[in-house]
């Protein structure tokens, strides 16, 4: 089966955690994830500069990682991000900003990349929404 899975929430929010419990299920139990699209509050998953407390879980860190061993399409609402102030390196030199905090493996782009791996996706898992 093959999976297009959004996630909405902050990696502060449970909700997250389990996004990506759930994709690391996927996988498992040998299914295919399309993409990953992170969107609204869950831009702040790509974050590079996001600092979490030592005694918490860095979901951050455990995101990239997941996706890089798997090698994964992992797409970042670019509308969603440049409104809360995150770029990458193109945006960041686009819009004459000094930093970029998120890089690969995320990517910017916008919904019709989220619109295109639903189309061939047999599921479309959406985890969180305005938090």
């Amino acid at each position: 089966m093959n999976f297009t899975i959004a996630i909405y929430s902050a990696p502060q929010c449970p909700v997250s955690r389990r996004a990506l419990h759930f994709a690391k299920a996927v996988l498992q139990n040998g299914h295919h994830i399309e993409r990953l699209f992170f969107y609204q509050q869950g831009i702040y998953n790509a974050i590079t500069t996001l600092v979490m407390p030592q005694d918490e879980l860095n979901l951050h860190d455990e995101w990239k990682k997941f996706i890089e061993v798997n090698q994964l399409d992992a797409i970042v609402c670019i509308a969603a991000a440049l409104k809360r102030g995150q770029l990458d390196k193109i945006e960041a030199d686009r819009y004459h900003k000094t930093a970029s905090t998120i890089g690969p493996p995320w990517q910017l782009s916008g919904l019709g990349q989220l619109h295109e791996a639903i189309q061939t996706s047999d599921r479309f898992i959406c985890f969180g929404g305005i938090s």
